[in-house]
């Protein structure tokens, strides 16, 4: 699986190098690439957004430097994913449908979000990870790729995946967790547990 992200902000993703994610980068499992958009600026100070038409706060990013970093990763198999407080909200049978794609490209709006002919241009689906607004794509789409990542063969095991919470209809969260030591600021393991433990 290839991510391919394009964002304003690559230091951002150095995150993403770390815990289980990074091991699967490290063993060639998923390649995550970032791209700055600001790369693909005509313009001497590498300027990335204008003033919207009709006015309003803020800015909006242009669309032909979003399109140009587009065409810079595109490939035939790629579905583009637009990073949207306006998207649907990102579930766990998305996350599992999104799993079987071979090159995920993922676009991260920043400022007054992005000129929307390049959107409708270039973008397969908007996904939101919640109703809230966020400063720009990129968190959302580092959780995107943590949990879409978790279902490609090699990252977890198959059955971690199998018993966690939302991977099934009838539970749909997880049952508390316990370990040593058998007891805790007077809390005790429960009975049940301690005729399996190992």
């Amino acid at each position: 699986m290839k991510f391919s992200v394009l964002t304003l902000f690559p230091e951002m993703f150095e995150m993403l190098n770390s815990s289980i994610i990074g091991r699967a980068k490290e063993n060639g499992i998923i390649e995550i690439e970032t791209i700055n958009i600001r790369d693909f600026s005509k313009n001497k100070h590498k300027k990335v957004d204008d003033t919207p038409y009709g006015g309003g706060a803020g800015m909006v990013m242009m669309p032909d430097v979003v399109y140009e970093a587009y065409q810079a990763v595109k490939t035939d198999n790629a579905k583009v994913i637009y990073l949207s407080p306006q998207g649907k909200t990102l579930t766990q049978g998305k996350v599992r449908e999104l799993s079987k794609e071979k090159h995920l490209i993922l676009l991260c709006g920043h400022y007054e979000g992005i000129d929307q002919r390049v959107l409708d241009e270039i973008v397969d689906e908007e996904i939101s990870i919640g109703d809230y607004v966020l400063t720009g794509g990129e968190l959302p789409s580092m959780v995107l790729i943590d949990s879409v990542s978790r279902y490609i063969d090699g990252v977890i095991s198959k059955e971690s995946i199998e018993e966690e919470s939302f991977s099934n209809e009838q539970s749909l969260l997880e049952y508390p967790q316990y370990t040593r030591p058998e007891e805790f600021h007077g809390m005790k393991v429960p009975e049940v547990l301690l005729s399996r433990t190992s």
